[in-house]
């Protein structure tokens, strides 16, 4: 059953100096039409007549929907002096777009006399699947409708739906396809030179769909490719990339039916996503002859990237792809794609900034240039435009922006790394890995690993010493790019403790649970000591300077002091000797003189001693390496002196403005452990004879 849609061509109207017409394509009587599995290309072109008389009514004209349109007109070589817009009608939600301009200053035809049938046409314009239409078209000087060109049409393209097996190539063949498209060698078919690049993936003709029937004639060919143009078709760039085959089917019918041309103008299309499509037939290998830059393309190639991009950019992916078309096709003749080179001017004419070429003589461009270097127009819109300096560092390398972002299993300190030996260095790039053929890391100049080009690290192992550690990414044209290089220290050396941790007796206020201590310890490294933690009995982690850190620690109980020294490179080494710190209550020791006993639970014990007595004194014999004498201390408090085996080493005062209790108010540590005595004897000091000993601690 057949779709019938019924376009309708009313009020035609002359406005100010312009003709406006309305069509619109009413209700199907066969929605299941659009899920057809196959529906062919077609163009339907709607007459745009400036009437004689007021409004006037066309009659009826059956379509059926489209999804890219274009005007066109009479005359191959004329411009259309005026603005022509569009909007269009969703055949999806019914909804109305707004009017938007379509591109006019379109380059002419190059032999029109040689095809009597081509047209003036603005560029299509892709609005996605529509039932309705509207248009209007206003001459330049706004004041009259004789200025526009005769022959004035809509033209309306459904790029059709392909099957799956006319589209035999779904389009990421690089070259198996090329048998099938590219022409045997002849007297006019030119031989394909290999590139100094990888040809890219690239969806053929048949794999987008290419009715072959509506362009017979055969291909022409240019000696060589010189320059690449870059363009945009225009139009929306909200299209899904699934409809890129769609697109590009579109472009083709309305180039071929519409503008008169015997195929594609364009070389190469590319999507926002990346897929390559095969334009003008010919073999993509061959430097087939396009219709895209007016005056320029006997020398060139043409890529056009689908969308508009005036304001907006163009994506990565898109420019990586034109930087790979670009660099294959320019390598084909030993290019680089960022030089510069002499084109001949093929027609006497002004491009979009003004400079002035004329016909037969030879004048300067980039190697990758834009429509507009060539033609006056703002194709391929100012920011793809910009991005140009972009593709062709792409295209041409050394690859761009590489760093070494990280380096894994390694630590730094200061501007060297440290490792045990297997490292992971990572990096990245500004250049797409697809232009990229290859990652290698070195080291000390060497290379040691390599990983394609779309990898982002890679390992090693490095044996001790210093060594230099560095990147070079190798672009697909083989020039390479290299990192600035690391230092990394292979070390697999543990750190050692200098001093082995040990405990010595600090004063501040003692408890049977908590005697104040100092922990103390030295750790060295060959090469650079990162931290020493101490991991029992209670946690901590110091700094690779710092050599003690006050502590507290249960009386009468071994403790071990755990700890670890680490080096950057991740070696280290462990010590946990055991200490016990034992208090030696006042009755332990030897007495001497009047010593009265007192009772509180402020005292260590509950009890302590005191005496005022000059002269009395008390006597403790330890094995130890460290000793605090624990006091009680007050306003009224006298003072004592200390003798150590047999040595008088201090004269202490235990007077205190508030009052305290088991207070180490002495100490002294010895290098190891050895029998030692401690007296105290009081002074029996003037006014404020007493003192109150409440023990003595030691470390055992």
């Amino acid at each position: 059953m057949k779709r019938r849609a019924w376009l309708t061509l009313g009020a035609v109207v002359v406005g100010a100096g312009g003709v406006a017409t309305y069509a619109a394509a009413s209700p199907s009587t066969d929605a299941s039409a659009a899920g057809h599995d196959k529906r062919p290309v077609k163009v339907y072109d709607l007459t745009l007549k400036a009437p004689e008389t007021g409004e006037r009514e066309l009659p009826r004209t059956e379509t059926k929907q489209f999804s890219l349109l274009g005007v066109s007109w009479t005359g191959a070589t004329k411009h259309l002096d005026g603005k022509a817009q569009v909007r269009t009608r969703s055949l999806d939600t019914g909804e109305w777009t707004a009017w938007q301009d379509l591109e006019t200053n379109v380059d002419p035809v190059e032999d029109p006399e040689e095809r009597a049938d081509a047209r003036g046409a603005s560029e299509p314009l892709w609005v996605g699947a529509s039932d309705g239409v509207e248009v209007q078209v206003v001459h330049e000087d706004g004041s009259t409708s004789s200025g526009l060109p005769k022959g004035l049409e809509v033209n309306l393209v459904d790029p059709g739906v392909v099957t799956a097996a006319e589209a035999k190539s779904t389009g990421t063949e690089p070259a198996a396809y090329a048998a099938d498209v590219t022409p045997s060698p002849s007297a006019t078919t030119p031989t394909a030179p290999a590139s100094t690049v990888p040809e890219p993936p690239i969806t053929s003709r048949a794999g987008w769909g290419a009715d072959e029937s509506i362009s017979p004639d055969p291909s022409e060919y240019n000696a060589d490719v010189k320059a690449v143009f870059v363009h945009h078709t225009a139009g929306s760039n909200d299209y899904s990339c699934a409809d890129s085959a769609s697109i590009v089917r579109g472009i083709y019918a309305y180039h071929v039916q519409t503008n008169g041309w015997n195929d594609i103008g364009y070389n190469f299309l590319v999507d926002k996503c990346g897929t390559i499509f095969e334009g003008r037939k010919g073999g993509v290998d061959l430097p087939v002859l396009g219709a895209h830059t007016y005056g320029w393309n006997r020398e060139s190639t043409g890529i056009a990237v689908l969308g508009e991009y005036t304001s907006a950019g163009a994506s990565n992916a898109a420019l990586a792809s034109v930087s790979r078309i670009a660099a294959w096709k320019l390598g084909q003749y030993g290019v680089d794609p960022n030089s510069t080179v002499q084109l001949k001017a093929g027609a006497t004419q002004k491009n979009l900034a003004g400079t002035s070429f004329t016909s037969g003589e030879s004048y300067t461009f980039n190697r990758i240039s834009g429509h507009r270097d060539g033609y006056a127009t703002e194709c391929p819109g100012n920011s793809l435009y910009a991005q140009l300096p972009t593709i062709r560092a792409w295209a041409s390398g050394p690859v761009k922006g590489l760093k070494l972002t990280s380096l894994d299993g390694a630590a730094l300190s200061g501007t060297k790394y440290y490792t045990k030996g297997a490292i992971t260095a990572h990096w990245s790039a500004t250049t797409p890995a697809s232009l990229i053929s290859k990652f290698e890391l070195l080291v000390d100049g060497n290379v040691v690993a390599t990983a394609a080009g779309s990898a982002t690290s890679v390992g090693t192992t490095v044996a001790a010493g210093s060594h230099t550690v560095a990147v070079r990414a190798v672009h697909q044209s083989g020039k390479p790019a290299t990192t600035a290089a690391l230092t990394v220290v292979g070390d697999t050396t543990a750190p050692v403790f200098s001093t082995t941790p040990k405990i010595s007796l600090r004063t501040g206020t003692v408890s049977t649970t908590a005697v104040p201590v100092t922990l103390g310890w030295k750790a060295t490294d060959a090469q650079a000591l990162k931290q020493v933690k101490l991991l029992a009995p209670t946690t901590a982690t110091f700094a690779p300077t710092t050599t003690s850190s006050q502590r507290t620690a249960k009386s009468g109980t071994a403790t071990t002091w755990k700890m670890r020294a680490y080096d950057f490179a991740g070696n280290y080494r462990t010590s946990e000797p055991a200490y016990t710190p034992v208090i030696l209550q006042e009755t332990s020791a030897t007495k001497s003189g009047t010593w009265t006993s007192r009772s509180s639970s402020s005292y260590l014990g509950g009890k302590s001693y005191s005496s005022s007595s000059k002269g009395a004194s008390l006597t403790w014999t330890f094995t130890g390496r460290s000793a605090s004498w624990v006091v009680s201390r007050a306003s009224s408090s006298g003072q004592a002196y200390v003798y150590v085996d047999g040595t008088k080493v201090a004269t202490v005062d235990l007077k205190s403005s508030t009052t305290k209790y088991r207070q180490a108010i002495w100490t002294k540590s010895w290098s190891s452990s050895a029998k030692h005595t401690v007296k105290i004897v009081v002074v029996g000091t003037s006014g404020r004879p007493t003192i109150t000993t409440d023990g003595l601690v030691y470390i055992k």
